[in-house]
């Protein structure tokens, strides 16, 4: 099965910009500049034009709106220099809501995209999470 992950923007030069030069993906496909698809990660990421203000669900009373926002689901991009990494994310618009943080499979940062959504970078060490795998 293949999985695909859909993010909406407002603004697709600075969302292509933002996840090209910032994480390193790369332009796969381009749909009538509404859709484009960027690949590098371990599924696709779809960027889907979407106006703000517009209605996500047709009925429902809920509008886009690129302010921050939160939801259960987000992305971790695993990167191997999260300094590194942040810096480039910062100067295509990123906010940094948790600072670089140790944990015993590596290190994690929280950032924001310039759209709203919220993203975690991971830099694992050893084993990575494996370091805290439980053995039954």
């Amino acid at each position: 099965m293949e999985m695909r992950i859909c993010i909406d923007v407002d603004d697709m030069a600075r969302a292509v910009t933002f996840y090209t030069a910032g994480l390193g993906l790369r332009v796969g496909r381009r749909f009538n500049g509404d859709f484009v698809e960027l690949l590098g990660a371990g599924s696709p990421l779809d960027l889907l034009f979407n106006a703000a203000g517009t209605h996500p669900v047709a009925g429902s009373p809920g509008t886009r709106d690129y302010r921050r926002h939160w939801t259960p689901v987000h992305l971790d991009f695993v990167v191997e220099d999260i300094e590194a990494a942040i810096a480039r994310l910062l100067r295509h618009g990123a906010v940094m809501e948790m600072p670089v943080a140790d944990r015993a499979w590596g290190r994690i940062a929280g950032l924001a995209d310039p759209f709203g959504h919220g993203l975690d970078l991971l830099e694992f060490r050893g084993r990575g999470y494996d370091e805290i795998l439980q053995s039954d």
